[in-house]
């Protein structure tokens, strides 16, 4: 009798040993884990500057009615941030100067479906929006909307993710991932594999490129007028890359910033030689474990495939860079998860995320970020 339960417990590893092994060594869909994610490994940088509390001092805006903010793009001629929603509302959130305290005016701006995220303003003031089931928008007066592209090369967008408009009009974007979409998001991370790409849109010719190809989950972008050049995110090598879009280097690419202290999302340049970059995760000794292992990244996804992961909340924040690259400051905090982005207007810095009900709001010059 125990023999033969010996021979059914062989017979059982026989069968399932190599489904194991399968698994470890491949995603749920058959690619092969990346062996490790380039350039990743090294300790992150130090920021010297923190403010690590900043969940006790924000100030929530637009509570209830604004879900999911997962970028911002400011008018400052109206004052006025605009965001997408996770309900395919383009919602404009009036008076974000104002005085600290007041209820700050939410109205809807444009019903553009889909999953809106990234967002940027052409220098004829039309909003321009990263539609993530739709691809490249363009929101017209009186709120109606245009598919202005939905691939390149004959290859459908994924995740069609950040946005930003050069001053000849031209756009710039990213598609973070042609194989996944939004909800999957957790997938192309974990699988370290390039399925991502840099993009732009000519608006006289209607021709759509692509700069750059084989990216890792390329995230937000971001130009800083008078440079010649634009920043972009890959969010799980924890490092942005400086595209030229003019001058002497046009059409080449050189690093921004490694060993970012989180993992980089969204960016948006303030006007005043800072980008403000959203670190949808703070490195610690868990994350940074589980990035720099192919096993663990492996099993991840296969749990993750099968709805068995469970939901972790992460420390996220925001972080200033000046524009050689270089780290000002890191406000976050560890109860304050999916942060997406950030910008400064005035005293005050905005959080967007990707989940919550509201963005929120921190006065820097009351609750600055402090040498550590």
């Amino acid at each position: 009798m125990l023999e033969g339960k010996r021979s059914l417990w062989a017979a059982a590893l026989l069968v399932v040993g190599p489904l194991l092994v399968a698994v470890v060594l491949y995603g749920p869909d058959g690619d092969i884990i990346a062996e490790k994610l380039p350039g990743y490994g090294s300790p992150p940088m130090v920021v010297r500057r923190r403010n690590e509390r900043v969940g006790e001092w924000v100030e929530r805006v637009g509570e209830g009615s604004l879900l999911g903010p997962e970028d911002l793009a400011y008018d400052a001629e109206e004052g006025a941030l605009y965001t997408g929603c996770a309900d395919g509302w383009i919602r404009k959130v009036a008076a974000v100067s104002g005085e600290e305290g007041r209820p700050l005016a939410v109205t809807n701006f444009s019903y553009v479906g889909g999953r809106p995220l990234g967002l940027a303003f052409t220098p004829q003031k039309e909003l321009i929006v990263c539609d993530s089931l739709k691809g490249l928008l363009k929101v017209k007066e009186g709120g109606d909307v245009e598919v202005l592209t939905d691939e390149a090369d004959g290859m459908k967008f994924g995740l069609a993710d950040g946005v930003d408009v050069g001053r000849d009009g031209t756009i710039y974007f990213t598609d973070a991932s042609y194989k996944y979409q939004l909800e999957e998001y957790a997938m192309d991370l974990l699988g370290g594999r390039p399925h991502g790409r840099l993009l732009s849109f000519d608006p006289v010719t209607r021709q759509t490129k692509v700069l750059m190809e084989g990216l890792y989950f390329p995230n937000g972008v971001a130009i800083a007028p008078g440079l010649d050049f634009l920043v972009f995110c890959e969010s799980p090598l924890a490092s942005c890359k400086k595209y030229h879009i003019e001058g002497e280097k046009k059409g080449t690419w050189e690093s921004f910033m490694e060993n970012m202290p989180g993992a980089p999302d969204n960016v948006r340049y303030d006007g005043d030689g800072t980008f403000w970059i959203g670190m949808a995760a703070v490195r610690d000794a868990t994350f940074d474990r589980l990035m720099r292992s192919p096993l663990l990244r492996s099993v991840s996804m296969f749990m993750t495939k099968l709805g068995m992961l469970p939901k972790v909340q992460s420390s996220s924040g925001v972080l200033a860079v000046d524009t050689e690259g270089k780290a000002i400051a890191l406000y976050s905090d560890p109860a304050m998860g999916s942060v997406t982005g950030g910008l400064k207007i005035g005293d005050y810095l905005y959080f967007n995320f990707l989940h919550s009900p509201y963005l929120a709001r921190l006065n820097i010059k009351t609750h600055p970020a402090v040498l550590t």
